[in-house]
């Protein structure tokens, strides 16, 4: 199991976030994590990724207990987050140049398999809302850590933009697996990208629910339509309806 986290829980002063998670994603698994705003999803990003520290429980990378330590995993944020006074190029080899390791020929190869060769010596402003996602996410790729977090990446794209950056997603994840955690706020979004679904309650947060998703892979946007799509679209939404009135 590449990450397991138990009976996890965070305060800030008097204020519960999370309590007592039990979380396990395994290698090469994409994980789907789904909840009501202000639940503690990007709180749960924080303490995996060793930016805060847990109140209790404990959470292992590859057997190796990591509260607390930076540089286990690559994150993505909802914005791109590039610098503006940087090319894509500079902009795609950041977390590599942090690290020491900055490898310009790999990251000229990737900007040329996304379609963003012609880019690499253009600036932020000059991308789309999509192109710079793509930068974004190469970037994350890059830092060569085992475990990818993103946090709601696509969340400020329009709908076919929204769609057209999920096929990417895929196509590149199938093609180089790598074990990911996904935050959104999208049910759909959720089956169409994850082999499971987490579903947290609104704060504190708990695990209410574990979907194993039932599509078989590689993904399509016919799938959209399906019956089984739609019935298990709207049986998460009635899950969540329930726990934001009773929980």
């Amino acid at each position: 199991m590449l990450l397991e986290i138990t009976d996890l829980s965070k305060n800030f002063g008097a204020t519960e976030v999370l309590q007592h998670v039990n979380l396990q994603v395994a290698d090469g698994e994409f994980v789907a994590i789904l909840g009501p705003s202000g639940s503690g999803k990007s709180t749960l990003f924080q303490l995996i990724g060793g930016i805060i520290t847990p109140t209790a429980g404990e959470i292992l990378l590859n057997g190796k207990a990591i509260s607390g330590e930076k540089g286990h995993i690559s994150y993505m944020p909802q914005q791109a987050s590039l610098f503006p006074w940087r090319t894509v190029l500079q902009n795609v080899v950041l977390a590599q140049e942090i690290q020491s390791k900055a490898n310009y020929t790999q990251a000229e190869d990737w900007l040329e398999r996304v379609g963003l060769a012609q880019f690499k010596e253009a600036y932020p402003i000059e991308l789309s809302g999509g192109m710079k996602q793509r930068v974004a996410f190469i970037r994350a790729l890059l830092s060569e850590q085992n475990l990818l977090c993103l946090d709601e990446p696509f969340s400020a794209l329009d709908e076919f933009t929204r769609l057209d950056m999920q096929n990417w997603l895929l196509s590149v994840w199938e093609a180089h697996p790598r074990s990911v955690l996904f935050i959104t706020h999208s049910i759909e979004e959720a089956i169409y990208l994850a082999d499971r679904i987490i579903i947290l309650s609104k704060r504190p947060a708990h695990i209410k629910e574990e979907i194993k998703v039932p599509f078989a892979r590689p993904r399509h946007p016919a799938m959209l339509a399906t019956a089984e799509f739609i019935a298990l679209k709207q049986h998460i939404f009635a899950q969540m309806e329930t726990r934001k009135t009773n929980d």
